[in-house]
């Protein structure tokens, strides 16, 4: 099962195309600057992308239009 659950972070983003593009973008950012909002044992998930959604399920992230 995918944690965060996609329903939950849909409330804070338009469509799935722009949860998309907003995670994909943050995942790359996590991958070249190694930079990231939480301390890494806080994170369940290993891999950028499940990092990226848990931070924008928690608020890290600020989503405009």
């Amino acid at each position: 099962m995918i944690y965060p659950s996609i329903d939950k972070i849909l409330k804070s983003v338009d469509s799935k195309y722009s949860l998309v593009h907003i995670i994909a973008k943050r995942a790359k950012q996590m991958q070249e600057t190694n930079h990231y909002q939480l301390p890494l044992n806080e994170y369940k998930n290993k891999k950028e992308l499940g990092r990226a959604l848990e931070e924008l399920e928690k608020g890290l992230i600020k989503v405009t239009d």
